[in-house]
């Protein structure tokens, strides 16, 4: 069994100036910080945005950790990365449901993979560039709030997690501004300070993600189906489900006079469902594999919903199915409830749980 130092963290370094000043926070509290950056894939186009997990972006954390007078330590996740990010988004796109990368990579590698390696090392925390904030209640139980900048805030990627790895997780720019994230940056002179955001989805470097599976994904390919109308008409013929998304309107390539939406996909027919704005709207969604980092949820009180990262959120209430699937009936109608994404609930600032978007639901139970 290795043996394990409590004040000796490892910090996972993307390039970015988040993880760099997590780092250097943590070497001015007095830990033992080490820098551990994960390589997930090779990038087949140069992206003009910001990405994440690049060469560029390990050869930043090494220069960072160098900065620090902190260890360095690259490891090869591109088998994991493939396995359990790349192919799921194919995957998923090929079932007619919307995948969140970003959620998987920090389930399965992030959280867990890392997790292991750092344990090698010795390392009892693994801290990361979060914009979150992690808090022990009166329960004994770890708790997960909102950022203190809420335009930053990242809790929405964190769902997933459970009690044993919180126990080993910190966030420690949390209660911190992005602004005075990277005025501590500058003041430290760290490369990162003024390095722009990630923007686009990691691995696919720029390119649109119908583009990215037909160069690297074309096992997931889907073939093509028919358009069709709210009132199952045909419409016309579409590339294959894999190239749409509900709520999509550029590139469909169908002609009404008015402006049509992807409304719904049903991938065992191979139709793509076209419909006016009004019809995106839904009352609620069943929600599968929820995981609950909160123990006590009041199902009979109305919790804050998110049914993507950008999204507002709204008051719903939730109905328990099964012992991981809910029913979730919004106060007001939401707009592209999109299969495959995650619905994120929350009490006030803390973070509930959340789990993934099976179906849309049309109408109020009468």
């Amino acid at each position: 069994m290795p043996s394990f130092s409590r004040n000796l963290v490892a910090v996972a370094m993307s390039g970015g100036v988040d993880s760099s000043v997590a780092a250097y926070l943590l070497k001015e509290q007095g830990m033992e910080v080490i820098g551990i950056s994960i390589k997930t894939h090779e990038s087949p186009v140069q992206s003009e945005g910001g990405t994440c997990c690049t060469a560029e972006d390990l050869q930043d954390a090494r220069r960072v950790c160098q900065q620090l007078d902190i260890p360095f330590y690259p490891l090869n996740f591109k088998e994991e990365f493939r396995s359990q990010v790349i192919e799921y988004f194919g995957r998923e796109y090929s079932q007619g449901r919307t995948p969140n990368p970003c959620v998987m990579c920090n389930t399965h590698l992030k959280f867990s993979g890392m997790m292991n390696e750092i344990k090698k090392l010795g390392a009892y925390y693994l801290a990361t560039g979060h914009y979150a904030q992690k808090k022990r209640g009166r329960d004994g139980r770890y708790h997960i709030h909102r950022a203190t900048d809420l335009a930053k805030d990242q809790s929405y990627f964190l769902f997933n997690l459970n009690q044993e790895q919180l126990e080993h997780i910190l966030f420690p720019i949390g209660h911190y501004t992005k602004e005075e994230v990277r005025e501590i940056a500058r003041k430290q002179g760290l490369k990162t300070a003024e390095k722009a955001e990630s923007q686009d989805i990691c691995f696919t470097a720029g390119q649109g993600y119908e583009e990215f599976m037909k160069n690297e994904l074309p096992q997931f390919q889907g073939e093509p189906g028919a358009f069709v109308d709210q009132e199952g008409q045909e419409l016309g013929e579409h590339r294959g489900i894999h190239a749409y998304t509900v709520g999509q309107r550029r590139g469909l390539g169908v002609a009404t006079g008015d402006k049509i939406y992807v409304t719904e996909i049903i991938p065992e027919e191979k139709k793509v469902v076209l419909g006016p704005a009004t019809a995106l709207l839904k009352v609620g969604a069943t929600v599968n594999d929820v995981n609950w980092i909160a123990r006590d949820i009041n199902y009979d009180e109305p919790v804050d919903v998110k049914i993507r990262y950008r999204h507002a959120g709204v008051q719903a209430r939730l109905k328990l199915l099964n012992s991981r699937n809910l029913r979730v009936d919004f106060e007001e109608p939401q707009r592209a409830v999109t299969p495959g994404q995650a619905a994120v609930f929350y009490r006030g600032d803390e973070l509930l749980g959340g789990g993934w978007i099976d179906k849309a639901i049309e109408n109020t139970p009468s």
